[in-house]
């Protein structure tokens, strides 16, 4: 059977992708595709995640093997075969491509072909993929002004504290000898 997904991302309404792949091939070869398709490194973290109707995540699927105390069932890309997971027509599927931001397409598979296909192929393209990795809006930290204010803070308990409470008794079983260590 051939499989026809359409990929579709959440952050550009112009992004669309439409794959055709064996459904006996295994994820890997659908996360190359994609890749491909989108011109993004291959060896970054990915997974997909198959979904229920709401969209609650129900089985993980990843590049690499992953702790297996994940809350949710793993596989491998490399070990697993679409057609075990994806059945039906319209099935929520998640490919995440940005691990540390959450961010991926929504995939769905659209058509279920007889027949059989070689090799995976992207059949069509519709605008630009978003960026495979945001890093974030960081400040630079080594421009700031550093004030003396900024240490001036009242911190909890050193408010009452008093020097002349301090029993230096309560420290003379301790060594502090320089040449100790």
């Amino acid at each position: 059977m051939i499989y026809k997904f359409k990929l579709i991302s959440d952050e550009s309404s112009t992004f669309s992708r439409e794959i055709e792949i064996d459904a006996d091939n295994t994820f890997m070869e659908l996360h190359n595709i994609i890749s491909e398709s989108v011109n993004y490194e291959k060896n970054e973290m990915t997974a997909f995640f198959l979904c229920d109707e709401n969209w609650e995540k129900e089985l993980e699927i990843t590049l690499v093997e992953m702790d297996t105390s994940s809350e949710y069932d793993s596989h491998t890309m490399e070990d697993t075969v679409i057609s075990d997971f994806i059945t039906e027509k319209n099935q929520n599927v998640l490919y995440i491509f940005d691990m540390f931001s959450e961010r991926g397409f929504i995939v769905r598979l659209k058509d279920i072909k007889p027949g059989h296909l070689e090799k995976a192929v992207c059949t069509a393209k519709k605008g630009e993929a978003p960026q495979q990795i945001v890093m974030g809006d960081f400040e630079d930290t080594s421009k700031k002004n550093v004030s003396a204010e900024n240490f001036e803070e009242d911190f909890y308990g050193d408010e009452g504290f008093n020097e002349d409470e301090f029993d230096e008794e309560g420290f003379s079983d301790m060594s502090f000898d320089e040449n100790e260590f």
